[in-house]
């Protein structure tokens, strides 16, 4: 049975549709949300009430959590435009909203057809840790090595890629955002999809 990796739809509805479309069309119904699903877009209600009707398991990425509490060690430059965007966010949100961006977790463990993946948003330990395709070995073992599972999912950098990694299979579906870009798995093979746009904001 398929499962999809989604990531980083940064309350952009219009590209989540897209791609809720196409899953429809293959017949994916199994679906994890790997964070950054709500701040920096125009339609964060539509993407969190949308979520909600699915009821897929989201995990918790660090622009949501920022939507929570303005965090005092950033590793990210926290910018006058981003809090503005924060306050706005906050505005179309209601308290329900809000308690649904609480209830993401740090990390999801997912069995399906006899295949374990974790879910983070940039590494297991951290959802600020940023994995590219040009980190170093000894990096990636760092905060991905030891898992003791088939495959590991995370999003963060917006980039699809896939890299084995102390016997796991990585893999960052990229941002639903950015160009509607999402991942199927189908046992231990993944394949990378884009959805096509509808004008996503």
């Amino acid at each position: 049975m398929p499962l999809a990796l989604v990531s980083d739809i940064h309350g952009s509805d219009d590209a989540l549709a897209a791609v809720v479309a196409e899953l429809e069309q293959l017949g994916i119904d199994q679906v994890v949300c790997l964070g950054d699903a709500v701040q920096g877009g125009d339609q964060p209600r539509e993407v969190l009430d949308r979520l909600a009707a699915l009821g897929w398991p989201v995990v918790l990425g660090n622009a949501d959590a920022f939507l929570l509490d303005v965090p005092s060690d950033s590793p990210e430059p926290l910018t006058q435009g981003h809090l503005d965007k924060r306050e706005w966010t906050l505005s179309q949100l209601e308290p329900s909203h809000l308690e649904q961006i609480r209830s993401f977790v740090p990390t999801l463990d997912v069995e399906l057809d006899g295949v374990t993946l974790r879910a983070f948003h940039g590494s297991p330990h951290s959802y600020d840790d940023v994995l590219l395709p040009d980190t170093p070995d000894a990096q990636v073992e760092r905060l991905l090595g030891g898992s003791g599972v088939d495959v590991l999912a995370g999003g963060h950098t917006h980039m699809q890629w896939t890299r084995y990694v102390d016997g796991a299979l990585f893999v960052n579906p990229g941002s639903v955002r950015d160009n509607g870009a999402y991942a199927v798995l189908t046992g231990g093979s993944v394949e990378f999809r884009r959805a096509p746009s509808q004008n996503a904001s």
